[in-house]
């Protein structure tokens, strides 16, 4: 049998795409709105096109050695130390190559954490092999900081050769001081402890890398990608010539310092973020007189895009952020399960959270291909306004005279406030979409099961002696999840939730996509939404809104059905007691005659649904 192969050059059949060609059919289809429609705007105002031509004369940036896998981090983070050790060695035996030891009082604990004794560490390590090319990664706070020494001195006790091991210790008191708000130390004070505990470790015949910069931190609190990496890069520079002026050769110090990021389900700029940090870490190398050498970046899924609310949906996040941060060349990753904003994640959610990155890697090879972006007109561009904006943003900290001053006189924090405000503003308004929250709700879901644990309580640490603002995490959903949790409230009270009548009006091709719309709307509050068949008669229409027993209305029809039926609708609703009337869709020129006949506000995309359904509630409590 002869093979065929099929080598017709069939695209040459077809004319080259220009770009200007495509501008035509766009303009066609714009009609004379202006183009600018259609360029997005990223939280710094980088600008982001509709499409892009592929870039020319670009080399892939420096990231994991080629072919090489990312580390598949896993959060060993519960506070009994025994069920701790459990997970730790269920999550290496399936597939897991590295362990992330999150320690109570860490920046990335969320309430929980390990206890920070060495009796804690010497049982959650117990039978980890810790010479077998298992990475481990310590995350500790000011609190919790002994832990790095627990961790160094089981080591030594068991007899291993320090040099044979993969930890990054995770020393970060900038980051601390960052979430708190406060320190009882200058920077000139922590100097010494942090560069005393990195030399003794160093001596130790520890390889590092021992302290990190961590932009969680900035993404936790709702802050931007070009806060995130200048807050690194500050805080990475600040390391570095601490550890300089600790005597030790830069060459050296080169080394023993690395960054974690926030990887979240915005998947290009997630990439640009990733691929930018190391231009620009390289560009401080070479400041530095130092030849560059990739950057080791540990990456984590975002907290602040994990929802209580249809828990599920955040696998589907962190598996586009995984993938996001997998390609652009993260060397190591930790997937928050889904279940973490909940609690205490159970074997399932730890497993999936394993499994996400197993699958990634060894059914899609995507760590076959070394920044498989290089060249992407897109993701380059990105990559290059964020490296130019950020650097820009870290020049300034270095202006104000470096990480710990910057943080001082309120920089970060005042440019992460207007991004938040500016990110709760869409949240609520619904623009930035988290589903299963702010859209597509589900009353219904199942109790998500987490695991009971009481969380270790720690001391104070020092006096407050200098404050300023804090960059405490939140997660976004949460302003929905307060109104969802009413709702449950209620349920439990009284048997019913809240609920909204949707008085549909004329035939169903009138009223169904603004009842699909109301009722995802009102749903995302915790309001359940009755639905109803289209009505023409208004008595009809009171006698059904009777029966239904909700405390709301809500009009849903066609603009065409509204300028006919509206008013006597709303009349006929108020008469049978009604109290709050809504209508569907945007005010047009006959508002004052709805709203003279009853209609006390409107709801339709784009508007505040945060406030509208804020206001709901406090309409029930009067």
């Amino acid at each position: 049998m002869t093979s065929v192969t099929d080598d017709l050059p069939l695209a040459a059949e077809f004319p080259k795409a220009q770009y200007e060609d495509w501008r035509k059919l766009v303009d066609g289809v714009l009609k004379g709105a202006p183009f600018e429609k259609l360029v997005g705007k990223t939280y710094d105002g980088l600008k982001i096109d509709p499409l892009y031509q592929r870039a020319k004369d670009v080399a892939p940036v420096p990231g994991r050695p080629a072919a090489a896998p990312w580390q598949i981090m896993q959060r060993i983070d519960h506070p009994d130390a025994v069920l701790a050790n459990a997970q730790a060695l269920t999550d290496l035996e399936n597939g897991a190559t590295g362990l992330a030891l999150v320690f109570a009082g860490g920046n990335g604990s969320y309430g929980f954490g390990l206890e920070p004794t060495a009796d804690a560490v010497a049982k959650v390590l117990k039978n980890v092999h810790l010479d077998a090319g298992i990475g481990i990664e310590i995350q500790v706070g000011p609190q919790s900081r002994m832990a790095a020494i627990h961790v160094a001195e089981y080591v030594k006790g068991k007899g291993i050769d320090p040099a044979a091991c993969d930890i990054r210790f995770g020393l970060d008191p900038l980051a601390a001081g960052a979430v708190w708000g406060h320190s009882p130390y200058t920077w000139e004070e922590i100097v010494p402890a942090v560069t005393g505990a990195i030399k003794g470790l160093a001596a130790l015949g520890f390889k590092g890398p021992f302290a990190s910069g961590d932009g969680r931190v900035i993404h936790d609190a709702g802050g931007s990608e070009v806060q995130e990496l200048a807050f690194v890069l500050a805080c990475g520079v600040a390391y570095l010539r601490a550890i300089e002026s600790a005597g030790v050769p830069l060459e050296q110090a080169q080394g023993m310092v690395y960054a974690r990021l926030a990887a979240d389900a915005d998947q290009f700029l997630t990439m640009a973020k990733f691929r930018a940090l190391r231009l620009l870490w390289a560009r401080i190398e070479q400041a530095c007189g130092l030849t560059p050498k990739p950057l080791f970046i540990a990456a984590d899924t975002a907290w602040r895009m994990l929802t209580q609310r249809d828990p599920y949906v955040n696998m589907l996040r962190a598996t586009i952020a995984t993938f996001a941060a997998g390609l652009a060349g993260a060397n190591a990753i930790t997937v928050l399960p889904h279940t973490l904003a909940l609690g205490l994640p159970d074997p399932f959610a730890r497993r999936v959270a394993r499994n996400t990155q197993l699958l990634l890697l060894e059914e899609s090879n995507l760590a076959k291909v070394s920044d498989p972006a290089a060249g992407a007109g897109g993701i380059e561009t990105l990559t290059a306004q964020l490296s130019e904006a950020a650097w820009a943003l870290f020049q300034e900290s270095e202006r104000a005279g470096g990480a710990f001053a910057a943080l001082q006189q309120g920089l970060f924090q005042g440019k992460v406030a207007a991004a938040r405000k500016a990110r709760e503003a869409n949240i609520a308004k619904r623009r930035d979409v988290l589903t299963g929250a702010s859209e597509f709700p589900n009353l219904h879901e199942s109790v998500t099961v987490v695991l009971k644990a009481t969380p270790v309580a720690l001391p104070p640490y020092g006096e407050q002696k200098y404050k300023f603002e804090a960059l405490p995490p939140i997660r976004l959903a949460q302003p929905f999840e307060v109104l969802r949790d009413k709702s449950d409230a209620a349920l439990k009270a009284h048997g019913t939730r809240p609920r909204v009548f949707l008085a549909n009006l004329g035939t169903p091709a009138d009223f169904t996509a603004r009842a699909t719309f109301a009722k995802s709307f009102f749903e995302a509050g915790g309001i359940q939404a009755i639905d109803s068949e289209g009505f023409a008669d208004p008595a009809e229409l009171a006698t059904a809104f009777k029966a239904s027993g909700a405390g709301f209305v809500c009009l849903c029809s066609s603009d065409k059905v509204y300028a006919g039926q509206a008013e006597a609708a709303a009349q006929a609703l108020q008469q049978a007691g009604a109290a709050h009337i809504y209508l569907a869709g945007r005010p047009t020129d006959a508002e004052a005659a709805v709203r003279a006949a009853g209609v006390s506000g409107f709801i339709f995309a784009g508007a505040d649904a945060l406030a509208t359904l804020q206001d709901a509630y406090r309409r029930m409590e009067q």
